[in-house]
């Protein structure tokens, strides 16, 4: 009963989490669209009051008015001017008019100003000092804070843009001019005067959108009530039903499975019992089955489950060995900013023979190997570890790259009784002056990128894996690198990676990869390759190791 009470809980609050959610989203949705037609309203009536008294005045006399308030803030006239046309009888009838204007429709302020653009676009983020607007009439709701003739203040920056629109097109802007000031929500108009096909100022009209507040909160306390009251009705309805055909049957099977396993395994004789003729039903009798199939295996799984776990922890063990004798952290080289580079490697199993590494041997010359070791498994993780380790000590005694293989090789066929071979890529890249000296033990050939040209394969010369024979000769080769010039090295699990129908990426592949975006970071690059590769082979099995490296020369540091 206990559980059956959880379940039911859950479920409720389930879809009372849901039902919150409807209400909020529709709500909000009302809201969002009620609140925007309401300013709409304000908005329009804003320029309808604009309008009202541009209607009102004479456009070339307010015309006048405005070239002097121009005239006034570029220096061109005096305050004695601007004084003499305030005195006028014409002005201050104007004036008088504005303000029975704004009382009679309860705005909070009327102006008429000239807008300075050169002035506007100087803002700097900061009001002080800033004027763009000069006054020419101005009501306001506060007689103390009225501005005159002459006057000079900022604008809202948060509507500059608009503001410059208006005034250098003409044209009323799409955009609602909201803010909140002590008289509540107030919506702006701004409409542009113009006089002989010229923008010569703006009226602005400011009114407190006095009933938004309210209508709206009015509409979400109506709204909320109406969505919680049916969807909870709805709910009351639906959870009957619920419980009946679905929550009951699922408290039965899951009481029974509780009880196979604190009875000792007893195979249940009441899951036969459900009839719902739905996946309940399946699911119990998948469960009845899933006892006895459980009775019948638990035997043989005892026996294999310790010799499993036993191997299991050893690989895991192996595994961790192997990666962490790689090079993982990247950056490698955070202080060095002549190159960059990235490598991976995927094994195809819990261990595996391929391996890259990178090691600098002295201050000005970097190594970079990327080699293969014939076979899979532990056997080729072991022979990896010594070539990897034997490669990296006759590089750091600063030998040729052609002077390293040979010696290795050597090392390699001592006692070598499971004839198993390396293949390897090694170069030194001199970091000042961008020389690269590298050697190829018949492994994969490598894909430059020069400046900002794509990859392409670079032909170099193959000389004899190693591990086979000794006193091979191995030559080494050169390659100019410039800033922006790239190396892209690999093993064969790249091209010879296949799908289920065994059809192989290829090399071709590989390029066109590459070249999608070759000016890439190296670690852009390996991802897009290795991403590649999983979308071609698709379900199919790894086949084998998929290493890869990366460098693009930057350069040397100019000192």
């Amino acid at each position: 009963m206990k559980r059956q009470v959880k379940l039911a809980t859950k479920i409720i609050m389930g879809f009372s989490i849901l039902a919150v959610l409807l209400c909020a989203a529709c709500t909000g949705i009302g809201y969002v669209q009620y609140r925007a037609y309401i300013q709409e309203q304000y908005n329009d009536r804003a320029y309808e009051i604009a309008e009202v008294f541009l209607d009102y005045c004479s456009v070339e006399t307010l015309a006048e008015y405005l070239q002097l308030a121009r005239s006034y803030k570029e220096g061109g006239a005096s305050m004695e001017d601007i004084q003499a046309v305030v005195q006028t009888e014409e002005y201050q009838e104007l004036l008088t008019q504005l303000n029975l204007l704004r009382e009679n429709v309860n705005a909070n302020d009327i102006y008429v100003g000239w807008l300075d653009i050169d002035d506007l676009y100087s803002y700097d983020g900061s009001t002080e000092g800033w004027t763009p607007l000069v006054y020419v009439f101005d009501s306001y709701v506060d007689p103390d804070l009225v501005y005159s003739f002459g006057d000079m203040s900022a604008v809202n920056p948060k509507y500059l843009d608009e503001a410059a629109s208006i005034t250098l097109t003409g044209q009323r802007s799409d955009s609602y001019f909201i803010s909140e000031s002590a008289y509540g929500y107030n919506t702006s108009a701004i409409l542009p005067v113009i006089y002989e096909g010229e923008v010569v100022g703006s009226i602005g009209v400011e009114i407190p959108m006095s009933t938004l507040q309210s209508t709206t909160r009015d509409y979400v306390f109506h709204s909320v009530l109406g969505v919680a009251l049916v969807t909870a009705i709805c709910i009351a309805i639906y959870m009957n039903y619920l419980y009946r055909s679905m929550i009951a049957p699922i408290n039965l099977i899951s009481g029974e499975a509780s009880r196979f396993v604190q009875e000792g395994n007893q195979i249940s004789q009441n899951l036969a019992n459900v009839h719902t003729n739905d996946e309940i039903q399946t699911l119990s009798e998948t469960l009845l089955k899933m006892e006895i199939d459980i009775n019948h295996y638990i035997y043989n799984l005892t026996k294999v489950t310790a010799e499993k776990e036993r191997i299991s922890a050893e690989l895991n063990v192996a595994t961790q060995i192997q990666t962490d004798m790689l090079p993982s952290i990247f950056p490698a080289f955070p202080e060095r900013r002549e190159f960059d580079i990235f490598a991976s490697m995927n094994p195809a199993r819990e261990v595996g023979g391929d391996f890259y590494d990178f090691f600098l041997i002295d201050d000005d010359h970097l190594a970079l190997v990327i080699a293969g070791v014939s076979g899979k498994g532990i056997p080729a993780a072991l022979f990896m570890v010594i070539s990897k380790t034997l490669l990296k000590n006759q590089a750091l005694m600063g030998h040729t790259p052609s002077e390293v293989v040979e010696t290795v090789n050597n090392q390699l066929c001592e006692n070598n009784e499971a004839d198993m071979f390396v293949t390897v890529w090694l170069g030194i890249l001199e970091i000042s002056s961008g020389k690269l000296t590298a050697v190829n033990a018949g492994h994969e050939y490598p894909m430059m990128k020069h400046s900002h040209e794509g990859f392409t394969l670079l032909n170099d010369d193959h000389g004899f894996v190693m591990g086979v024979m000794e006193d091979m000769p191995h030559e080494s080769y050169e390659i100019q690198l410039h800033p922006g010039d790239s190396i892209f090295v690999y093993t064969d699990g790249v091209p010879d990676a296949a799908d289920a129908e065994g059809n192989q990426f290829g090399r071709e592949h590989t390029l066109e990869v590459l070249n999608t975006d070759p000016d890439a970071e190296p670690e852009a690059l390996l991802k897009r390759v290795k991403k590649s590769i999983d979308g071609f082979v698709g379900e199919a099995e790894q086949f084998d190791d998929i290493t890869m490296l990366c460098m693009t020369y930057r350069g040397a540091e100019q000192s």
